[in-house]
């Protein structure tokens, strides 16, 4: 017989569960601010001072008070009330910041902070120019009530609204907890401090009321967890001068906007021969090797900005730029699990794609895929959903798309990423690219079951039917012969073509079919 809920004794439970949540964020005053600040942590101004050119912040809603009186607010009123917005510019470009200050009520959001947030976003959307927000705060003003609540909404709101519009970056600085999370979440980037920021939707006063789990903040929400585990965050930093200057960094390779193209450096052409690449493909078609020495061979030297670096490690994303253009790479990485796709691999893949996709910056596609990573694990937390994100994305993307084939594109893989047959620009492979449904072994094991079983030496007859269908189809000429593979290219010659292949692609116009928008398999 099942036991009837008490819906009081349930409400009571959910009333102690956020109590102890918000005590964890906000408690400890003067005590928690100082321990903080005793762990490297900026004011919320000296953070926008770094990040902006010098003398170019423009602060706006400096006089703004917050208006409850509730609760004992009528007697501490503080300028600005907890958060610090404005706009300026980072490397001569203009740019739209909030800054929460902890040292005020903990950086809690009420109905004023709110409105100065809101502000700066929708200036940022008239404007067309990035937004970037700086968090550090202890969530809701619980003497706002739903007040509080309200202007999260409407941040939130407006999150979705520039979302494809403008670039939205945030940097968490300290605490950022409950529903403040969701805001971070809906923008384009994440950045995280090692040891001084945090994201949770529950803190862990409430997660060992709950599930009886002893556990730190840090091991909860900190910048390693939710960059190597979870993928909540692309970016983990050692500190907030590294942080603030990974976003001067991540700003140099994106436009001001979705109608903007992406910013060109200056660059003088040279010998673009590359003659390192044509050594790092292993004779063991099975050995492994980092794709990263593929990117840095192919790309302007010491331009590629890696993101998404400790999660998803069998895939490697990121920007850089090929004589002084910027693009987004997606590669493959046989240096871990042998570059398969798996379900943290696709989402990751397709997050990327689908951010260049709105913002103009062509897309570079390294492939060597054996496949999709099979087990139970995989199927069960939907690989083929989750899979069919990444397929979606390079489906749906207008912008210029160019892949190289280094080694192995088997099976669905093959088509997934980035192939032809998906809407790709250009494709070339190298000469040691394979592109079949699966492994010259397990095909002949298939194909030739019966001949290998009903021979002399078995084993002799297997060896024999590989090499068969290695020469075959383990190869990019039958692809090529098809017109599937544009070009099959040595390795030495591929940074010539991409730059040529590039400069030709650079005025492509690509309309999708009309309609609201798509549905990706969410």
């Amino acid at each position: 017989m099942k036991r009837k809920v008490d819906s009081q004794e349930l409400s009571k439970k959910f009333d102690e569960l956020h109590r102890k949540n918000q005590e964890s964020l906000l408690g400890g005053g003067e005590k928690r601010i100082e321990q903080q600040h005793g762990r490297n942590k900026l004011t919320a101004r000296e953070r926008v001072h770094l990040l902006m050119d010098e003398g170019s912040f423009e602060e706006l809603g400096k006089f703004v008070m917050h208006r409850c009186k509730d609760f004992g607010l009528d007697k501490e009123y503080y300028l600005g009330d907890g958060v610090v917005t404005g706009y300026g510019t980072v490397n001569g470009r203009l740019v739209y910041v909030f800054s929460q200050d902890f040292t005020v009520f903990g950086g809690s959001l009420s109905e004023t902070h709110a409105e100065k947030i809101v502000k700066v976003m929708e200036l940022a959307m008239q404007n067309g120019a990035p937004l970037i927000g700086l968090n550090d705060s202890g969530g809701a003003r619980i003497q706002e009530g739903v007040v509080s609540l309200g202007g999260y909404a409407d941040i939130f709101y407006r999150n979705v609204m520039a979302s494809g519009v403008i670039p939205q970056i945030s940097a968490i600085m300290g605490p950022c907890a409950g529903g403040a999370v969701y805001s971070p979440a809906m923008t384009d980037f994440i950045f995280m401090v090692e040891n001084t920021s945090f994201m949770f939707v529950t803190g862990p006063n409430v997660v060992k009321t709950v599930t009886h789990e002893n556990v730190t903040a840090e091991e909860l929400g900190g910048a390693s967890a939710h960059s190597m585990k979870s993928g909540v965050t692309h970016f983990a930093s050692a500190n907030e001068m590294e942080c603030i200057n990974g976003i001067k960094q991540l700003l140099s390779y994106v436009p001001q906007n979705c109608e903007d193209d992406a910013p060109r450096v200056d660059y003088t052409p040279s010998e673009e021969v590359r003659e390192q690449l044509n050594s790092i493909i292993p004779d063991n078609p099975n050995q492994p090797y980092d794709m990263r020495e593929v990117i840095d061979g192919i790309v302007d030297q010491g331009s590629f900005f890696e993101v998404h670096k400790n999660f998803a490690e069998n895939i490697v994303v990121g920007f850089a730029r090929i004589a002084g253009r910027s693009i987004g790479i997606v590669g493959n990485q046989p240096a871990s699990l042998a570059g398969v796709l798996d379900i943290d691999a696709s989402v990751k893949g397709a997050r990327f794609v689908r951010f260049c996709d709105c913002f103009n910056i062509p897309l570079l596609v390294l492939e060597d895929v054996p496949g999709f990573l099979p087990g139970t694990d995989q199927e069960w937390n939907a690989i083929i959903t989750n899979g069919a994100k990444l397929l979606y994305a390079f489906s749906e993307a207008t912008v210029p798309r160019i892949t190289v084939i280094t080694r192995k594109a088997y099976g669905g893989a093959y088509d997934v990423m980035n192939s032809k047959h998906i809407g790709a620009d250009m494709n070339y492979a190298w000469p040691t690219a394979e592109i079949a449904v699966m492994g010259a072994k397990g095909a002949a094991e298939i194909i030739f079951k019966k001949e290998i079983a009903d021979a002399e030496d078995s084993e002799a007859k297997l060896n024999e039917k590989v090499d068969e269908y290695t020469r075959k189809f383990a190869n990019p000429y039958r692809a090529a012969h098809r017109g599937y593979i544009d070009e099959v290219i040595y390795p030495d010659q591929t940074r010539e073509k991409l730059i040529r292949a590039f400069q030709m692609l650079e005025n492509k116009v690509a309309k999708l079919p009309k309609k609201k928008h798509g549905n990706i398999p969410l």
